[in-house]
């Protein structure tokens, strides 16, 4: 295959803009990204690149911005049909929404429609990884995988088990919920660029019982990742409280039956207790930030103060979360930051929603970065993409003055092209 040389403007990744500052993300208005058998094989200037290369096929993308693919690492792709419905909180979201939607994928075909709508929109966005929830069905963690293979992405899914609180035609049980999940991880974790994740909903819909299976599953598979929520809204934790009075804190509940781990990924987590926090980063967990699910059903405030101490990676949550954007989540995590006094950099912004997420999900070494041997799945960003867009970016003064109004008013019409694997869509 071909050599093919990218060029345009580039962000290359030398460390975590959190710890490094802005150079972390070392930019280049005139970069290179050398792409062989589907991988990163050379990153520089673009004048430097074309004379080592000269047999490459060249795409000069002009004043565009390279970057890796954007990394969504919490999404409920069943919840698709259902995003931007009006007016509730968690408890009665799902009542209302998820859960009537969620019975609709024991129909296999059904599923598999959805699925490709899913990853038609999330592409379209720029979005070349996700982890994501299916439902009880385990017809919705194929058809999730099915559709992934067809496109060669790197995807991860889990069977969403529930066995309490929950209406008739989607509560499994503890037995069947390890069966299925163990039979669909042996099936697809590993395969290609799938990756299978064991998903417990969240301790309300699972009986201790049910956790205690998933996590000797999880003892058993220990490569594997696992996917929950926690602390995400006020009333959730009560009731967390009055099902487990035992337990500790919200943590516990998973923590005594083995689902607490250093692949363990927490999505939410904006009410944490001090022992919760202390456990979490003791262990080497990741925590998931879903900045527009939280603003959208009144969540809260997540702290990304918690990012100094553990790793923490930035998510739609759709169907919950109000876009398929990591643009306007992006944007979300910055207002957020501001109400909380904490104004996150452009570069960080980038870094979270690409590395970062990379790093919750254990992918650093694979995706998420522009970085020698790294896979790649690239999303190139007009940079002026809406006549207002365009007004404010032609007055930066420097490459993140340019980028921030893309992060804040961008959407699927900034996106001018995705790589997957090298090749183009």
């Amino acid at each position: 295959m071909q050599d093919r040389l990218l060029i345009g403007q580039c962000l290359f990744y030398d460390a975590d803009p959190r710890y490094a500052g802005p150079d972390g993300l070392r930019p280049s208005t005139r970069g290179a990204v050398l792409i062989r058998d589907g991988k990163i094989a050379a990153t520089g200037e673009a004048d430097d690149l074309r004379r080592a290369h000269p047999q490459a096929d060249v795409t000069d993308h002009g004043d565009h911005l390279i970057l890796p693919g954007f990394v969504d690492a919490h999404a409920h792709y069943p919840q698709t049909a259902i995003i931007a419905s009006w007016g509730k909180r968690l408890i009665d979201w799902l009542n209302t929404y998820t859960f009537p939607e969620e019975t609709r994928f024991n129909d296999t075909a059904y599923a598999a429609e959805i699925a490709a709508t899913y990853f038609d929109l999330i592409l379209a966005n720029g979005t070349t990884t996700v982890a994501s929830y299916a439902t009880i069905h385990p017809a919705s963690v194929d058809a999730y995988f099915t559709e992934a293979q067809r496109r060669g992405l790197r995807a991860l899914a889990g069977k969403t088990c529930m066995d309490r609180n929950a209406p008739d035609g989607l509560r499994d049980t503890a037995e069947s919920a390890y069966d299925d999940s163990k039979a669909l991880l042996e099936k697809w974790h590993g395969q290609g660029r799938l990756s299978y994740v064991i998903t417990p909903r969240f301790s309300p819909t699972s009986t201790p019982g049910q956790l205690s299976a998933l996590g000797a599953l999880w003892a058993e598979h220990p490569d594997c990742l696992m996917q929950t929520h926690l602390s995400e809204q006020v009333d959730e934790v009560a009731w967390v409280r009055d099902l487990y009075p035992e337990a500790r804190d919200y943590l516990d509940t998973y923590e005594a039956h083995g689902l607490l781990g250093p692949n363990g990924l927490y999505g939410h987590a904006i009410y944490l207790e001090p022992r919760e926090i202390d456990r979490l980063a003791e262990v080497g967990a990741a925590l998931v930030h879903c900045p527009t699910s939280n603003t959208f059903i009144g969540s809260g405030l997540f702290d990304m103060g918690l990012a100094d101490r553990m790793r923490v990676g930035l998510a739609t949550d759709t169907g919950g979360g109000s876009s398929f954007s990591m643009l306007r989540t992006m944007a979300a995590a910055y207002e957020i930051g501001q109400l909380r006094g904490n104004a996150l950099h452009p570069s960080e912004l980038i870094w979270r929603a690409t590395a970062g997420s990379a790093e919750a999900l254990h992918l650093g070494d694979r995706i998420g970065s522009l970085k020698l041997g790294i896979e790649a799945d690239l999303c190139v960003l007009d940079l002026a993409s809406t006549p207002a867009i365009a007004q404010r970016a032609a007055r930066a003064t420097d490459i993140w003055e340019a980028v921030f109004p893309t992060i804040m008013m961008g959407d699927d019409r900034a996106i001018a092209q995705v790589y997957v694997a090298g090749d183009p869509l």
